[in-house]
């Protein structure tokens, strides 16, 4: 049965700090020190946070791979990200808009993108300064620039 977000949450912040405790080079170690701190967790679920943490293991045990992954990267705060990097938002056809960032930062915000699950998007593909963001149709595309605004205004 899928967890609440929040359970996810609480069990990615006590991932991050076990790392920064000790080393850990098995994914049922971390079931078990999850288990331990009151969470509970499968292999399963340890490898799907993991991943989504942008942590990999290496030959001394598992370490956080990206730098800039922490649980602002999970789309926690994106549309703080979102108002600082994206410069322009424009369409190209009925089903592919195009975002501008700032230098440097369209493959993070394509992550948040990603990581969203805003139902409209269909996938992304990044480069330096650019994301195309594919959509299904023209209506979603609608919705995902109306969306996107949304998210700009905000902050």
């Amino acid at each position: 049965m899928p967890q609440p977000a929040d359970n996810r949450l609480k069990r990615r912040e006590a991932i991050i700090d076990i790392l920064s405790s000790q080393t850990v080079s098995k994914q049922t170690e971390f079931v078990d020190l999850l288990k331990k701190k009151g969470f509970e967790a499968t292999q399963s679920s340890v490898s799907r946070d993991l991943r989504e943490l942008g942590i990999s293991k290496l030959a001394e045990g598992y370490e956080q791979i990206e730098t800039n992954t922490d649980l602002e990267t999970m789309g926690i705060k994106f549309t703080t990200t979102a108002s600082d990097f994206i410069r322009d938002i424009k369409t190209a056809g009925n089903n592919l808009t195009i975002v501008h960032t700032a230098i440097g930062a369209a493959q993070r915000v394509a992550v948040f993108l990603d990581r969203s699950n805003w139902p409209e998007i269909a996938g992304t593909v990044s480069g330096d300064d650019t994301i195309f963001i594919a959509t299904r149709n023209k209506q979603d595309q609608l919705k995902l620039i109306i969306h996107l605004q949304a998210t700009l205004k905000d902050n």
